[in-house]
């Protein structure tokens, strides 16, 4: 056999046992396995994760301010700061001192809270004979140091200036409402039927008022209202406009003297009165005239509140939704 026949013969073989070992059992030829491609990504479940809002936060919960009728106690309060000499007037990161020390229970790391009364409430909006006295929130201090009769502090928030002689109040933990989901708001809504107030005034005498300030109103708890009540805020059709209009609305019909001398066109001003009766024969009709026939009183409501406060015949709250600008005066009932 020469060299030629045996590479031949080898090829031949080398052939058969390829073909041997890719075959199977049954002596047919598997195919080598494709790779698999990995498994399309599961989708996933979104989940929708809403976290609850507070309405209130801040300073519109710790500095809204309130008007009671208890009195308040006078006997703690700010009595210096460390930067007295260079002015009156105190804001956070100053430290200042208080009246009482171990001998009153303070502590490093209590938190009192700063308000100053303001005076009595006297509103001609509301019918209630005494309404209390306006307190204002200005801020909060925390103890730094505890002496026998003096305590340390440093001024922790300040929604206004602090000042020498504001008193100081343990300080109360507030939760405020948390935004719920809410049908639109009702502007032509009818009345509830549950108790209804007054808007007496707003913080820092805002008249015209807007989304996010503080209000006070003549309902507290002798009405029954609580935290987290939601009012609508409406006023009688017709009122809220901070100018009056004196202007005529008509005037008298011309029965001469503005037509044509030849054509002789109608005798009626385009500015003629509405007369009354069948046969337009009776007295103008004005708007006030119109209005006096309405049997029912029709309400615009301008606005929704939620109470935020309650004290013994007042309450503090704060605008969630507005229609349009709200004054003090407006009317309020409890949803």
């Amino acid at each position: 056999m020469n060299f030629q026949s045996f590479s031949k013969n080898a090829v031949t073989v080398v052939a058969l046992l390829c073909a041997f070992f890719a075959a199977g059992s049954d002596g047919q030829v598997k195919s080598r396995p494709r790779p698999k491609s990995p498994p399309p990504p599961v989708q996933q479940q979104i989940v929708e994760v809403r976290r609850e809002m507070p309405v209130a936060a801040r300073n519109n919960l710790y500095c809204a301010g309130y008007v009671q009728v208890a009195g308040i106690d006078t006997s703690r309060k700010i009595m210096g700061a460390v930067n007295e000499q260079d002015g009156n007037l105190y804001s956070e990161n100053n430290v200042m001192y208080l009246n009482f020390g171990a001998n009153k229970g303070a502590q490093v790391g209590d938190v009192f809270s700063v308000v100053r009364p303001r005076g009595q409430v006297h509103s001609h909006w509301s019918k209630k004979d005494e309404l209390g006295f306006y307190v204002q929130e200005v801020g909060s201090v925390e103890v730094m140091r505890v002496k026998p009769t003096i305590s340390v502090v440093r001024v922790k928030t300040s929604c206004d200036n602090l000042m020498m002689g504001d008193l100081v109040q343990p300080m109360q933990v507030r939760v405020s409402p948390t935004f719920s989901q809410r049908p639109a708001l009702d502007l032509y809504g009818d009345p509830s039927g549950k108790a209804m107030g007054r808007l007496l005034m707003a913080r820092d005498n805002i008249d015209l008022i807007g989304r996010d300030q503080i209000v006070y109103i003549d309902l507290g708890a002798e009405d029954h209202v609580q935290v987290g009540d939601y009012l609508t805020i409406f006023r009688p059709l017709g009122k809220g406009n901070l100018f009056i209009n004196d202007e005529d609305e008509s005037v008298p019909a011309r029965s001469e003297g503005y037509q044509s001398d030849h054509y002789r066109g109608g005798k009626f001003s385009n500015q003629a009165g509405r007369k009354s009766g069948e046969h337009a024969r009776g007295p103008v009709v004005t708007t006030e005239y119109a209005k006096e026939f309405r049997h029912v009183p029709v309400r615009k409501v301008v606005g929704e509140m939620v109470i935020l406060n309650v004290k013994e015949r007042t309450a503090t709250a704060v605008i969630t939704r507005t229609a349009q600008e709200i004054h003090p005066g407006d009317w309020v009932e409890v949803q």
